[in-house]
């Protein structure tokens, strides 16, 4: 089970406790919203996307949305998120309770500047019931991010608030 892999990962950190998991679905942007009782723009939400052979995952802000244009300017390619059997098989957790914690080998984490504003964010955990809160500085270290992106809309736009 996947949040195993992330509990297991965070053990060694001393972190494992501040995994949350939840009794009810924190699937979606909503409902890990409802679950960790924050407002639904600090969720952090994993996208991820097929890449030439390869699979990345783009960590960001739960109010914002990839701007197609903007990842094809970082990425060389049109935005193609993956199906949900090829995120399980290429990422190494099942949607709903993606995240950059444990996953497989070889996926690239880009954390969006959407995530910038917050001093902790609530990123999943593995399981579609479950996450853990994390300060910006702590997302990084554990991500393994490759870099910070530019990649996202909505989030900064003040007709859409």
């Amino acid at each position: 089970m996947a949040i195993d892999a992330v509990k297991a990962y965070f053990r060694q950190y001393g972190m494992e406790d501040r995994v949350l998991e939840f009794p009810t679905s924190s699937a979606t942007v909503e409902l890990a919203a409802q679950a960790a009782g924050c407002e639904p723009c600090r969720i952090a939400k994993s996208l991820t996307f097929l890449v030439g052979e390869g699979a990345v995952l783009v960590v960001c802000a739960g109010d914002a949305k990839i701007d197609n244009g903007k990842y094809k300017a970082q990425f060389g390619v049109k935005a193609k998120m993956l199906t949900p059997d090829q995120v399980e098989r290429m990422i190494g957790h099942a949607v709903g309770g993606v995240c950059p914690f444990g996953i497989n080998d070889g996926v690239a984490v880009y954390l969006d500047e959407s995530l910038r504003r917050f001093e902790t964010v609530f990123p999943a955990a593995g399981s579609a019931n479950s996450a853990i809160e994390l300060t910006i500085e702590e997302l990084e270290r554990h991500s393994g991010y490759t870099a910070w992106v530019d990649v996202c809309k909505g989030w900064n736009d003040p007709a859409a608030q």
